[in-house]
């Protein structure tokens, strides 16, 4: 392990408890969010049909 790693480590050893179970119990309901509103995509009638990439917008990239 480099020193950045032990460095990392040792921070996070200092974190509050109370404050871990807040981001854990974030990162739950983040991932819960996520795994709902994937399946409401897949329930959506055009869930299977083609991308059409022209007309997608990427914000960041440029337009092709």
């Amino acid at each position: 392990m480099d020193r950045a790693q032990s460095q990392l480590l040792e921070k996070i050893k200092k974190i509050p408890p109370a404050y871990q179970q807040e981001v854990e119990d974030l990162s739950k309901t983040t991932q819960r969010k996520v795994k709902l509103l994937k399946g409401k995509l897949q329930m959506a009638d055009d869930f299977d049909a083609p991308l059409d990439f022209k007309t997608l917008d990427f914000p960041g990239l440029p337009n092709q």
